[in-house]
């Protein structure tokens, strides 16, 4: 069974019979029902009982359930509570409002708030243009959702949907000090929703789209860019593209392939499918098919949907027709954006020498990233448990400090591909191989890069792929 290191990480209270070896014991059944143990800590020893706080990471809830029925079944022990970790983290929510200056007199309140705060508002008044420089307008975000597309678990709502929302707040800042609020919509009307984020925008210097679903999402990001003069970026598209072209970059540099000359397959014509096919296109790719339920999409199928014309017409320049394993024969590079488990591994095996495979679809990829790793070159994944994770953390903090900082009133094609540049440098030659094509969420170099080529300041970097 698959395990996790800690989406599904328990901990389990237990009373023991007072002998120290059951420790032992309670470590050998979790190891044997499929569970890792992370830690055992003894909270109270007693000359009649032990208690233990046993945490370990199991590979589903169900599996977590399977674990705490094999420690229970030992003699002399007790499982007196559990607790899930991951839901004892977003007790009370992630994030938090905290003042920057201090509060301490009534000195502090007469600048911060009234009576001086009231010079200020007459000053914005007077000079509008001062608004991000005296406001935090000039380091906010609104992530905003009407909850349609949550990761990968669907119309599950606004309220379902602002853990997530928040989880993206909390990235901003930890990743480019950036103020993001979470907004959750209660609508799923398309006049509504631009409506809503044209009253909200006053308020922030970015617009953060999230998790709403095609085409849906299409429409209000076009409106809203018309009708704002802030930047609005929706990541499930723009940041999925930035980080698979980064990371494509690099895994083409691994196996000595060009991306002009590449052929693609990308499955799934949703969002991030479209997204991402329009900035490899930009980029100078000429050769990439888009397969989705029904097949390879064609230009001249009377059949499709005008977003799937209007890509159709943009790639498949060959007219190939047929399913994901028919168009794979031959080409050099697989992106799945799609579903999973459509991908079976030995068909890997009919596309070109070297081939390369991005297997997105998240929790689930298209195909299991270890069996693929048996016909290609180089694997990708959205998993944190396999190598070459193709994480939207490496672009969206990065790309909104650059515009925050250059009080950017949009966002171009061309820092879509300053930014992908940016990232795939950062892995230096000597640290590129197969399982190292994207650097780590947690290397700070990536959006200092980033927010540096969204402004136009960063310096000439060095290594092959500059070159």
């Amino acid at each position: 069974m698959a395990v996790t290191a800690s989406s599904y990480s328990i901990t389990m209270r237990l009373h023991t019979a007072p002998d120290h070896g059951v420790v032992g014991q309670v470590a050998t059944a979790i190891s044997s029902a499929g569970g890792v143990v992370t830690a055992i800590d003894v909270v109270d020893s007693m000359a009649e009982r032990l208690v233990l706080d046993v945490t370990c990471s199991a590979g589903d809830a169900d599996h977590a359930k399977q674990l705490e029925t094999a420690v229970d079944a030992l003699d002399g022990v007790e499982v007196y509570k559990v607790s899930d970790r991951t839901f004892l983290l977003h007790i009370g929510g992630k994030i938090e409002v905290s003042s920057k200056v201090p509060l301490r007199n009534r000195d502090d309140l007469s600048m911060a708030y009234t009576p001086g705060v009231g010079r200020v508002s007459m000053a914005l008044a007077e000079n509008p243009d001062d608004v991000r420089r005296l406001t935090v307008k000039g380091n906010s975000v609104a992530v905003v959702t009407d909850g349609s597309a949550v990761l990968g678990l669907g119309n599950i709502g606004p309220g379902a949907a602002m853990p997530v929302m928040e989880g993206k707040a909390a990235l901003f800042k930890r990743f480019a000090d950036i103020d993001a609020w979470p907004i959750c919509l209660a609508s799923q009307d398309t006049d509504e929703i631009v409506k809503a984020v044209e009253m909200i925008a006053p308020g922030f210097g970015g617009i953060n789209l999230e998790d709403i679903a095609a085409p849906r999402c299409f429409e209000i990001e076009r409106r809203l860019r018309e009708s704002l003069d802030i930047p609005v970026f929706h990541d499930d598209q723009h940041g999925t593209a930035i980080v698979v072209l980064a990371a494509l970059t690099n895994a083409l540099r691994v196996v000595q392939k060009d991306l002009t000359s590449a052929r693609v397959v990308v499955s799934g014509a949703g969002a991030a499918g479209t997204a991402i096919v329009t900035l490899l296109l930009a980029a100078g790719l000429s050769d990439v098919v888009v397969v989705d339920r029904e097949g390879a999409l064609c230009e001249g199928d009377d059949s499709l949907s005008p977003a799937h014309t209007t890509l159709a017409s943009q790639t498949n320049p060959r007219k190939v027709t047929g399913g994901l394993q028919d168009v794979l024969v031959g080409a050099d590079v697989f992106i799945g954006v799609s579903a999973p488990g459509i991908l079976k591994p030995e068909w890997i095996g009919d596309m070109a020498e070297k081939p390369v495979v991005f297997a997105l679809a998240n929790p689930d990829p298209e195909v299991d990233p270890g069996e693929a790793e048996k016909y290609a070159a180089v694997v990708a994944s959205g998993r944190s448990d396999y190598p070459n994770q193709i994480n939207n953390v490496l672009a969206f903090p990065g790309v909104f400090r650059g515009l925050l900082d250059a009080r950017a009133h949009e966002i171009t094609i061309d820092m879509l591909l300053r930014a992908a540049t940016a990232i795939a440098l950062v892995v230096k030659d000597e640290e590129l191989n197969p399982n190292f094509i994207i650097p780590t969420v947690f290397n700070m170099d990536v959006p200092k890069a980033v927010a540096a080529a969204i402004r136009g300041t960063n310096p000439a970097p060095t290594g092959s792929a500059a070159d």
